[in-house]
């Protein structure tokens, strides 16, 4: 819903300087509506959620010195989302052009500003997807790593190290590089098994390395191959600390009982699928999405993210998870409250991170929402306020204006004015 009030919450305040709030001084959101419809207040402290309280019952008395206060009267509060399909080195390089740059400043920055860019819409934390190996060798990871050190405290940016080529004697430097890459600082280990000539043997280098390191796997594929998605999903079954592919997209163009079976056996071997409502990206065919609810059914943990950021790829991409949920609910046929999930919780167990609820005890990661409910959320979600480890990190404000007219005062629409509206 648009806003109505004449100003957006301010900004709370910082104790210790611009270097921003310290993570154990204590942040109180005041009357934030929950999605079962209570009205609340909620108290953050040390980067986690220290009590939840009836409206008013955590605030009351004059303000304490080293307590911020932010008024979320009008707002919807969730746990925040988080970005499981990112492409840190590639985003934001549709505006220029000729080839993409892969100079290590130009992938920092892009990298950088992407991040920031999803940390405005609401994820706290994102997985980006980067190549190494070729001509960029392992510039454009390094540039990443760089990226993801300067975001700290602002936002979590883990790296998935992405070769081209694994088998044969072209890809004996791509596994060299890849195991380089664990050893500079991917947390991740991945790639593209469609693009190897072999590839079985592929994702059975990935899976090699990712044992040696005891790294979770992400793999891109369309999903195009069934007998290749099933000799993956056989090769991975019960890999700790987990397997993710995606965004599967062909699973949606096979026959449903070819599809099911893919699914049954996915879920078996607790293979997480991302899926990508809001396109492809640059190794994976954009047809289309991979078929959210017979994943699901089957019982097949499904996230959802972003994939291309203003790039080749997709250059009107958005990076926002609540659009995606939104795609999801309204493309897809889910109910808005599991198509959040896929953006929220279930992309966070993806990436390996502790689970959010908005209760005492638990991280305090946090998105609110213009709105009262989550189907209007989705649908509307123009003002955002995002907190990641206890302290307001982002905030998007947004303005919604009518002229001046009878049937504006008679419906009581919100205006919020400096000036008439010609």
């Amino acid at each position: 819903m648009p806003d109505s009030q004449p100003q957006p919450p301010p900004w709370p305040s910082n104790p210790s300087g611009s270097s921003g709030q310290p993570e154990q001084a204590v942040v109180l959101l005041c009357g934030a509506r929950l999605t079962d419809g209570r009205t609340v207040d909620v108290r953050l402290g040390g980067g986690r959620i220290e009590a939840v309280g009836t409206a008013g019952s955590l605030t009351t008395g004059p303000p304490r010195p080293g307590v911020s206060r932010v008024d979320l009267s009008g707002y919807l509060l969730l746990p925040a989302p988080a970005e499981p399909h990112a492409h840190g080195d590639t985003a934001l390089s549709a505006e220029h052009p000729g080839p993409v740059s892969y100079a290590p400043e130009d992938v920092q920055r892009r990298a950088t500003e992407a991040a920031l860019l999803q940390l405005g819409h609401g994820a706290t934390a994102a997985r980006a997807h980067v190549r190494v190996g070729g001509v960029q060798g392992l510039g454009a990871l390094g540039a990443v790593l760089q990226a993801r050190r300067s975001l700290r405290g602002l936002a979590e940016l883990t790296t998935v190290a992405m070769p081209r080529l694994l088998t044969g004697a072209a890809g004996a430097e791509g596994l060299a590089m890849l195991r380089d890459a664990v050893k500079m600082g991917a947390s991740v280990v991945g790639g593209c098994p469609d693009t190897d000539p072999d590839p079985t043997g592929y994702v059975e280098a990935v899976l090699e390395v990712a044992s040696e390191h005891g790294c979770p796997v992400d793999l891109h594929t369309d999903a195009t191959d069934p007998a290749r998605l099933s000799r993956l999903a056989a090769m991975a079954g019960g890999l700790r600390p987990g397997v993710t592919v995606g965004p599967c997209a062909g699973l949606a163009r096979l026959p449903a009982a070819a599809a099911s079976r893919l699914a049954e056996q996915l879920a078996a071997a607790g293979v997480t699928v991302v899926c990508l409502p809001q396109g492809g990206c640059g190794t994976a065919d954009r047809r289309g999405a991979a078929p959210v609810r017979l994943l699901r059914a089957a019982g097949v943990r499904v996230a959802a993210g972003s994939g291309a950021l203003r790039d080749v790829a997709n250059p009107v991409g958005r990076g926002d998870p609540l659009e995606a949920a939104y795609l999801l609910a309204s493309a897809h046929g889910m109910r808005p409250e599991d198509a959040y999930e896929a953006v929220s919780s279930a992309a966070r167990q993806a990436l390996g991170l502790p689970e959010v609820r908005v209760e005492a005890g638990f991280p305090a990661e946090l998105l609110a929402v213009r709105g009262d409910h989550l189907p209007g959320a989705l649908s509307l979600a123009y003002s955002r306020i995002v907190v990641h480890r206890g302290r307001v990190v982002a905030r998007t404000s947004a303005v919604r204006e009518y002229c001046n007219s009878a049937v504006a005062a008679e419906l009581g629409l919100p205006r919020q004015g400096r000036g008439e509206l010609s």
